[in-house]
């Protein structure tokens, strides 16, 4: 069995955003700086980095290769050089007002796992998301993904993608909005009981093996009916023994930063939650809700 060593947890009202994104994603202009001063304006305590690197779909800055388009959108990953310096300059200058971690959010799919884990030990990373953004290199956002298959064809290779990688890759501290695909699924909510057996293996591999889920608070920016995950996947999960909770805003632009987080605390702990978790160095620090 797999665990995770896990700090001690600490007492008192902690306000943390563990999923923002600045400008070194492709997909945010929001200069990093500008979000650090956003972040301490609003009173928080702490704040993760975690732009997005997409193997298979984008490509590394410093490869030497012309940015490809997707619809309009650049496909490129982090700048991981310059990513690193300026979290580091980040903390120099405000460390002393708010706690800056370094993370990335990997958008991960079997095929790239050895990409990854290469990047992985390069950097002295805080903190990893685990999402799954795209499947056979297809993207949902741009429903090149669902294009061709049934409703039943698409959200059960999304969970199937899901489990395969929580059985095959480790290095990770949670997976990213586990379900995902419901923001990209036109025909509303898909029937839980249809996929419940396929998450609940995903569930029980992630306890195991001392990793996490994020709560998401985007859902009411996207105009979602449901939570990210859903109430049902947070309720399963604290039924399974689930302990290991980050809530992050997914923010990509000014007025985004910190959005939610109170709102979920009051909706966790009602749920029967009693902590949630920051990172350093990818060890969890537990947080009274």
């Amino acid at each position: 069995m797999r665990t995770t060593e896990c700090l001690r947890t600490v007492s008192g009202i902690m306000l943390a955003d563990y999923h923002i994104h600045s400008e070194f994603s492709n997909d945010s202009e929001y200069p990093m700086e500008e979000v650090v001063n956003e972040a301490i304006r609003l009173g928080l305590d702490e704040i993760c980095f975690t732009d997005h690197v997409d193997y298979g779909v984008k490509q590394d800055q410093d490869c030497g290769k012309e940015i490809i388009y997707l619809h309009g959108e650049p496909m490129s990953n982090v700048n991981y050089p310059e990513y690193e310096k300026r979290i580091l300059k980040m903390r120099a200058l405000y460390g002393d007002r708010i706690t800056i971690r370094m993370g990335m959010e990997f958008g991960m799919q079997m095929h790239t796992i050895p990409q990854f884990e290469a990047l992985y030990q390069r950097y002295p990373f805080d903190f990893i998301i685990l999402s799954v953004h795209q499947v056979d290199d297809l993207e949902f956002w741009s429903r090149d993904f669902q294009r061709g298959k049934t409703r039943q064809e698409y959200q059960q290779r999304y969970y199937q993608e899901l489990l395969d990688l929580t059985e095959h890759y480790h290095h990770y501290s949670v997976l990213g909005h586990m379900d995902l695909i419901a923001r990209y699924d036109r025909l509303g909510t898909y029937p839980f009981e249809k996929i419940k057996p396929v998450v609940e293996k995903i569930l029980k591999n992630v306890i195991l093996d001392g990793k996490g889920i994020e709560v998401n608070t985007s859902s009411r920016r996207y105009g979602l009916s449901d939570t990210t995950p859903s109430k049902q996947i947070l309720e399963l999960y604290h039924g399974l023994g689930g302990r290991i909770l980050t809530i992050g805003s997914d923010s990509h632009a000014q007025g985004q930063t910190g959005e939610g987080l109170e709102e979920t605390k009051r909706m966790l702990r009602e749920m029967g939650f009693d902590t949630f978790c920051t990172y350093d160095n990818m060890r969890p620090v537990f947080h009274k809700l």
